[in-house]
């Protein structure tokens, strides 16, 4: 999944257990840059690489969970270089796990 300047700021995924999903986040028009990438539940949806590029594209992969259904909010947060302060959210990806039918 990739997500571009301009585009919406929030998007939803529904996935099945056990995905890994690569998400690319195109460097930012404004003057913010890409700090990173976290889960609301770790549990579900996990964070497990993140990078960013000289040219200011930054990579995450996320892993759902193995078995469990449920959902997660993963927030990429981004911030200007030169201020203090904590990043802020700067996009929203909310991530479904729905697992396997049991029966039938």
């Amino acid at each position: 999944m990739s997500v571009v300047a301009g585009g919406p700021v929030r998007r939803q995924l529904c996935v099945r257990p056990g995905t890994v999903v690569s998400l690319v986040l195109r460097p930012r028009t404004d003057d913010r840059r890409w700090t990173g990438v976290r889960s609301s539940a770790p549990a579900l949806v996990v964070v497990s690489g993140w990078r960013v590029d000289a040219d200011g594209t930054a990579h995450a992969s996320l892993r759902s969970a193995g078995t469990r259904g449920g959902g997660a909010a993963v927030t990429a947060l981004a911030k200007a270089p030169d201020v203090a302060g904590a990043a802020r959210v700067a996009y929203t990806l909310d991530v479904t796990v729905v697992p396997y039918a049991r029966e039938g």
